[in-house]
């Protein structure tokens, strides 16, 4: 039997409940992609479920926040719920690949997202977005989003969107590649087996 398979299973259900937004999570790391997305966003559901999808994780994400005055407490909640989720479903990150990296094209746009579960908490986002709306989704809060994540899943991500001029392109190849990357990082690595993936002993 190989490592991978004699691993316990690795999910996650986190609540997260304030005067601004209540939202549930619900996420299995080992899972196959099937997505169910209330966010009252259709935007931003169509690009959690990218990440489902290519990062081949089970997510269910429901979510109740105050849209009549804007979407940016409902965007930088779930990527901070979705955070706390990853970063418990993980464990001690024994075996881990720890890192990974994508790059992602969809017609005229190219993004790259690198990835490292360190523990140390960092974004680097580059994504000169040409539209300031994509359907209900406001750009300025895709960075709202991956901030949050980073924050609480204690991740390092380089965001990156080399070219692009079609604004929901952009948007796309982000989070797929975004997907693709938490994918690789995530993958246990047989040949480091119960190890720790670091000098220090720890993450």
């Amino acid at each position: 039997m190989s490592s991978t398979q004699a691993m316990p299973a690795r999910t996650a259900e986190v609540s997260r409940k304030t005067a601004e937004t209540d939202i549930s999570v619900a996420i299995n790391l080992d899972g196959t992609g099937v997505s169910r997305l209330e966010s009252g966003i259709g935007f931003l559901d169509h690009m959690l479920e990218q990440i489902a999808r290519h990062g081949l994780i089970d997510m269910d994400i429901r979510c109740q926040g105050d849209l009549h005055i804007d979407g940016h407490h409902t965007v930088e909640d779930i990527g901070i719920t979705f955070g706390q989720a990853v970063a418990r479903a993980v464990g001690d990150k024994k075996g881990l690949r720890r890192y990974g990296h994508a790059y992602v094209p969809l017609d005229e746009a190219l993004s790259r997202v690198v990835i490292d579960l360190s523990g140390r908490p960092g974004l680097t986002f580059e994504v000169p977005f040409t539209a300031a709306m994509i359907g209900q989704l406001d750009t300025q809060l895709v960075y709202e989003f991956f901030q949050g994540f980073v924050n609480h899943a204690g991740a390092t991500v380089h965001v990156d969107n080399l070219r692009g001029i079609n604004a929901h392109h952009q948007c796309e190849t982000v989070f797929k590649a975004f997907g693709r990357a938490l994918r690789m990082a995530l993958e246990h690595d047989d040949r480091s087996a119960g190890m720790i993936p670091s000098t220090k002993g720890s993450l």
